[in-house]
């Protein structure tokens, strides 16, 4: 298929458990220089889509960063499961000691996530536990939750309210007690440094593919001056091959990184990639073409991709 990209792939891969509403995340892979990979969830408007891509375009042509370390740890991540399903989830991933709990899924209570963080604690009562609402409490909730939760070492709140302003208030109302991480309002925002001119975050999480590429987020990262983790989008192996470059480059490092994410899928278009004992590697990935034909997308959707991509070139 050519759609400016040179010859490119559509894939659907189904994913192990729901996650972020997906049953199945779907990529388009190609290759320049490296493989690259396409994937903007299928909400996102054109104009945002299109930094996703630009992102892949040069992951795929442009030089590699300068690394200042050879690898990554990354932590385990559970998607907004109950209780029961906590144990096999986890099992997926091997070595870790940071878990990521996804909380405030719509349909479901603060009782449900204070239950699934629960779990977590008492199977791994070790390992550090951050929390990721994607915006979705507010600032009473997570007030409420955390006195719930008192005893519990949070390593930090990941976007736990939707805007700056919640998020200055919140992040007042802890006195330090639970750092707080911004997402969304450094990915979909035209202005970054704005969360931390109002002192609303301690640290920042850096998505490669949604925020243009790695020398974009490490422009970012320079200039937002906050402590930095770097996570995925929920990519295959050849878009989180971008963050493990991206997290290699980074001046600091204090974090696990959430990029152990392929575990999530049921699939992958690569043979050796997924991290072994939490560590990844920053490396070159290459891409199994049996695999590519395996999870090929059906016909509407290779349709759908190469309408998306060609739109998302000419915004370029």
């Amino acid at each position: 298929m050519n759609g400016g990209l040179g010859n490119y792939w559509v894939v659907s891969i189904p994913m192990r458990t729901r996650f972020r509403g997906l049953e199945f995340r779907e990529a388009v892979i190609f290759k320049g220089e490296r493989w690259a990979e396409f994937s903007p969830f299928l909400e996102y408007s054109d104009q945002e889509s299109a930094t996703w891509l630009r992102a892949a375009l040069a992951f795929a042509h442009d030089d590699l960063p300068a690394l200042k370390r050879e690898y990554v740890r990354v932590n385990a991540t559970l998607p907004a499961v109950s209780t029961d399903e906590v144990a096999d989830v986890l099992a997926r991933f091997s070595g870790f000691e940071t878990v990521k709990v996804k909380v405030a899924e719509k349909g479901q209570s603060i009782s449900d996530d204070q239950a699934r963080i629960r779990e977590v604690v008492r199977l791994f009562p070790n390992a550090r536990v951050r929390l990721d609402a994607n915006g979705g409490y507010s600032i009473e909730q997570v007030l409420g939750l955390v006195r719930e939760l008192d005893g519990i070492n949070i390593e930090y709140l990941e976007q736990p309210v939707s805007t700056i302003e919640e998020m200055a208030q919140l992040k007042a109302e802890l006195g330090g007690s639970i750092k707080i991480c911004a997402d969304e309002l450094i990915r979909k925002s035209s202005d970054p440094q704005a969360v931390a001119r109002a002192q609303a975050a301690d640290l920042v999480m850096l998505k490669a593919q949604p925020l243009g590429g790695i020398a974009a987020s490490l422009e970012i990262a320079k200039a937002i001056d906050l402590e930095c983790v770097v996570s995925s989008a929920i990519e295959t192996s050849v878009g989180i091959a971008m963050g493990t470059y991206l997290a290699c480059a980074l001046d600091e490092l204090n974090y696990d990184c959430g990029l152990g994410t392929v575990n999530l899928l049921a699939g992958d278009v690569a043979s050796e990639q997924t991290p072994k004992n939490s560590i990844l590697e920053a490396k070159p990935v290459e891409v199994d073409q049996a695999l590519l034909q395996k999870y090929a997308a059906a016909p509407e959707r290779q349709k759908f991709w190469r309408e998306r991509v060609q739109r998302c070139l000419e915004l370029l």
